[in-house]
């Protein structure tokens, strides 16, 4: 697998917990290591307790010892395929959420894990935020956890709500575009912190994605047209380094 760069683990940050405050258990499935660590890194920054497998038959043992509350699943494995998988974990806990992890032009494999009962899928090449992304949306579906006050970032005059993808500046309402959306988020979870344009890219685009790092520039340029204008600079250029979020003043 070609290297890829990634984001500083940094300190996990407030996210959804267990009911009980504990933080939640999600097992990552795949026999892809570098991609089973990328996958797992993403999700301890949201502060959750994160063990992997390799097989199925591991996956199987591992769940049974761990408890987790969702399992991220890869549909081919060596040993047995994650259909198998699903069915074996949801014999002994019906009701676990599970995000399965398809190649980008296995449509079968899609239709068939949704119909065998999982709950959702992502394709690779994947954006890491995204699986963290669509695990939140399922874990509060199922329940049992407890969400951070609001799902709300919030930096100067800056919030951003998760839940309704809305932003406001000012109590003024800022449209943004999907992607804007994902890259202001990560740079608001991020506050004061210099980014690069790889950990960028790695974070709001994909693991492998095969553009140039100039399509950072672009897309920060866009936010800055919406977020910036007629109005103090938040977001800032590091030469050399990134690109940094901060309140203005």
């Amino acid at each position: 697998m070609t290297s890829v760069n990634v984001p500083s683990s940094g300190s996990a940050k407030a996210g959804l917990r267990r009911a009980d405050g504990s933080p939640v258990r999600v097992l990552v499935v795949d026999d892809e290591a570098t991609l089973s660590e990328l996958v797992s890194m993403a999700l301890r920054m949201e502060g959750w307790d994160i063990r992997t497998a390799a097989d199925g038959t591991e996956a199987v043992r591992v769940a049974r010892e761990f408890r987790p509350d969702a399992v991220v699943l890869d549909v081919m494995l060596p040993d047995m395929s994650g259909l198998e998988v699903l069915r074996r974990l949801r014999s002994e806990v019906p009701n676990l959420p599970v995000l399965f992890l398809t190649a980008k032009d296995a449509v079968e494999d899609r239709i068939a894990g949704l119909t065998a009962g999982g709950d959702d899928y992502v394709t690779k090449p994947f954006s890491l935020e995204e699986v963290a992304l669509r695990l939140r949306a399922l874990l509060r579906r199922a329940g049992g956890v407890a969400g951070p006050s609001g799902s709300t970032l919030v930096v100067g005059d800056l919030t951003l709500d998760e839940d309704s993808r809305e932003v406001h500046r000012g109590g003024d309402l800022v449209p943004l575009t999907a992607t804007e959306f994902e890259l202001l988020r990560y740079l608001m979870r991020n506050p004061k912190r210099v980014l690069s344009k790889a950990q960028i890219l790695d974070r709001v685009w994909s693991y492998d994605f095969g553009g140039q790092a100039n399509i950072v520039e672009l897309y920060i340029s866009y936010l800055r047209k919406k977020i910036d204008a007629d109005r103090e600079p938040m977001i800032h250029t590091m030469r050399g380094a990134g690109y940094v979020l901060k309140p203005a003043g």
